[in-house]
């Protein structure tokens, strides 16, 4: 199931949670409530926004057992076809899909050639840091480029959503713990990342982060350490890799944080990225005013979003 968070072009409102099949979008709260009054669970139908939020952000903080929910309510409405739960894609406008998570963790340095590029040692543990909710940005949005940037860069990068609570968790488990997962573009400012050694003020500027366009549930992604793996910048090639090559593999990520931090539902974490950045090039390639970033995972979709200048 691909989950994504909609709402009608042109008119207020919320985003609200849905799912997209081929081209078609459908409201999974409503889906669900046509469910429940089809089964006449009344007590239920009152306590909808506890069982299945409207709200994105509320939707993936309830985990896995709500995304179960979500899949009986679209199963209900491909099986009926009612018009008033399914839409046309190009009805609706599309935000990233997890708008607030508690948190995001990043992880650098997660492909050896992207280290060796950038003039690093191979690291021995994970580097960890961190982005917040104002640098997410959805699908359709631009990529603000900061006037206090002279060097922006992209990087594709395969992101987890955790589906439970994990603390402590083994990598032999870990996979258990995962919603799904979707696309980030952790853009860069590689100047003001490092001025410092602390990277974050060249992550986490304001509506930098493309992450979509779908948050895609485990069973369609039975194995994510074998995914190709690309960015395109004006059309051209820049990154091509495999998640195979990740030096840090999804369960040994979720095991190592989820011994330092207990992961809640809804949390992101972005797996790093591989070798092609535009800062590794010679000469260096930083993104401009009006440059098109796309970037790609298989069977995940992809994200194109346009460079803007801040005015």
């Amino acid at each position: 199931m691909k989950l994504i968070s909609y709402k009608f072009k042109g008119k207020p409102g919320a985003f609200r949670i849905g799912c997209i099949v081929d081209n078609k979008v459908i409201d999974l709260q409503e889906s669900y409530r046509a469910l429940l009054i089809s089964k006449q669970e009344k007590d239920a139908i009152h306590s909808i926004d506890n069982l299945l939020p409207a709200d994105p952000s509320s939707f993936f903080s309830m985990g896995i057992s709500v995304i179960e929910r979500a899949k009986e309510a679209c199963d209900y409405s491909l099986i009926h076809l009612n018009k008033g739960l399914m839409f046309d894609k190009d009805e609706v406008s599309l935000s990233t899909p997890i708008p607030a998570p508690s948190k995001i963790i990043c992880v650098g340095k997660n492909y050896a050639e992207h280290a060796v590029e950038m003039e690093s040692d191979v690291p021995e543990f994970p580097v960890l840091f961190a982005k917040f909710n104002n640098a997410l940005i959805g699908p359709e949005d631009d990529i603000e480029k900061s006037t206090f940037t002279g060097k922006l860069d992209y990087e594709v990068e395969l992101a987890v959503v955790i589906g439970k609570e994990a603390t402590h968790v083994s990598k032999e488990k870990a996979l258990n713990y995962i919603a799904g997962y979707t696309i980030g573009n952790d853009v860069t400012a590689r100047d003001l990342q490092k001025r410092t050694p602390q990277w974050l003020q060249g992550k986490t500027l304001d509506r930098s982060t493309p992450v979509g366009p779908s948050v895609v549930t485990t069973e369609e992604i039975p194995d994510p350490s074998n995914l190709s793996i690309h960015s395109f910048v004006n059309g051209e090639e820049r990154q091509n890799s495999n998640t195979s090559q990740l030096i840090f593999d999804i369960p040994f990520l979720i095991e190592f944080i989820s011994s330092l931090i207990t992961l809640k539902p809804g949390d992101i974490i972005l797996t790093g990225t591989p070798n092609g950045v535009g800062f590794a090039m010679n000469p260096p390639q930083f993104l401009q005013d009006g440059d098109v970033v796309t970037v790609e995972i298989e069977k995940l979709g992809r994200l194109e979003n346009k460079v803007t200048e801040r005015k």
